[in-house]
């Protein structure tokens, strides 16, 4: 049960590049995410999918044995996406879309990272 409705940083997660309607269940989101976005939803990877009002969100995501759909309605204002490219998003960019934190502009400082070994 550890891994069940579990998302983080190792997951890969793709916005839908349009308005998805928000009566779409596992199947039209999973008609979506193949003739759409071109990607396999039984991959493992997150599909989020938003509706014109981007009041709504609908993540899809394959876990083992089946899907699972996790959906949120805002009761007031609206996720803001205008930061966000289309397709992969990184985690922290969910976290920020989902918790309603509007980047309108973002520097990543350079960091040191060990050099790749030769082979």
């Amino acid at each position: 049960f550890t891994d069940m409705f579990s998302l983080g940083s190792s997951h890969r997660f793709y916005l839908y590049d349009g308005h998805c309607d928000m009566r779409k269940s596992f199947d039209g989101l999973c008609g979506l995410v193949i003739s759409a976005m071109q990607r396999q939803p039984t991959s493992g990877e997150v599909f989020v999918f938003l509706n014109r009002s981007r009041t709504h969100i609908k993540l899809l995501h394959w876990e083992h044995g089946g899907f699972v759909l996790y959906y949120k309605r805002l009761e007031q204002g609206t996720f803001g996406i205008s930061a966000l490219k289309k397709g992969e998003l990184s985690w922290s960019d969910l976290v920020l879309l989902i918790e309603g934190v509007q980047v309108v502009k973002s520097i990543q400082k350079k960091r040191y990272s060990l050099p790749q070994k030769q082979l």
